[in-house]
């Protein structure tokens, strides 16, 4: 399952959004905080610190891969190699 922490309004975000349709993967949308970063739900936002570790935006967390991937380009990448 693919989990992706975002913020709507990030372009970042926004740019893996669309990969991931382009590719027709399925995914979970969570978003802990807005772009500016205000915390928008403080159980997502404790989620993707414990499992990541940061506070960073947009976060793919490829949970049957066991993958965890930061950064909009590093991610479409990612997701291209693996679901293309």
């Amino acid at each position: 399952m693919l989990e992706l922490y975002q913020a709507e309004g990030c372009p970042y975000s926004s740019t893996v959004r669309e990969k991931l349709t382009d590719l027709g993967v399925s995914y979970v949308a969570h978003n802990p905080r807005r772009p500016e970063g205000d915390v928008r739900n403080e159980r997502t936002y404790r989620a993707m610190q414990d499992v990541g570790g940061r506070d960073s935006i947009p976060f793919l967390v490829d949970t049957d891969r066991e993958e965890t991937i930061y950064e909009g380009d590093e991610i479409v990448d990612y997701l291209e190699e693996h679901y293309a």
